[in-house]
C-alpha cells in the first residue's frame, strides 16, 4: 500500500494568550518546511486526541495545558503531495506564558501572533482550520469564563 493510500492522524493545538494572539511557530522538520503552524503533531498509536494535544504541545513549547481544558473545534481533510491527514484541531486559552523552542530540529521560533496577520504561508492543515478558528474562538471564550 502506498504511503498516498494510508490517512494519518494529526493534531493542532490553537493556544490563544489573554490578549487574543495565537501561538505559532515556524516549522523545520521536511513536512512543511518554513510554514507557520501551531503546535501538534502525529497521533500515537491508541492515544486518544486530546491527549496527544496536550502531550504535543508539553513536547513541542514547555507549556502544559491538562487536556479537560482543551476544546474540539473541528477538523481538516489536508492533501499533500506525498500524504494525506485528518487533523483534529483543539483550542485552548492560558495565561502569559513564554513558550520554549524544544525541539530544534523540528521548530525555529514560537511567536504569539495576532489572527489577523497570520503569515501568509501557512502549515496546509493551519490554512485549512482558520475559519472553524475565527468562527468558534469566540463562543469558547465566551463559555470558558
Amino acid at each position: 500500500m502506498s504511503e498516498n493510500n494510508i490517512i494519518h492522524i494529526g493534531v493542532a493545538c490553537w493556544v490563544f494568550n489573554p490578549t487574543g494572539k495565537v501561538l505559532i511557530g515556524q516549522r523545520l522538520s521536511p513536512h512543511g518546511f518554513g510554514t507557520w503552524a501551531p503546535p501538534g503533531g502525529k497521533l500515537e498509536f491508541g492515544e486518544m486526541p486530546v491527549t496527544c494535544a496536550s502531550r504535543e504541545l508539553w513536547e513541542e513549547t514547555g507549556i502544559f495545558i491538562p487536556k479537560s481544558h482543551f476544546h474540539h473545534i473541528g477538523f481538516t481533510r489536508d492533501v499533500f503531495p506525498n500524504c494525506r491527514y485528518l487533523t483534529v484541531h483543539y483550542l485552548a486559552n492560558i495565561g502569559h506564558i513564554a513558550p520554549i523552542v524544544c525541539e530544534p530540529d523540528k521548530c525555529k521560533t514560537w511567536k504569539w501572533i495576532d489572527m489577523r496577520a497570520l503569515p501568509d504561508n501557512l502549515f496546509l492543515p493551519a490554512k485549512n482550520a482558520i475559519s472553524q478558528i475565527a468562527a468558534l474562538r469566540y463562543l469558547v471564550a465566551s463559555t470558558s469564563k
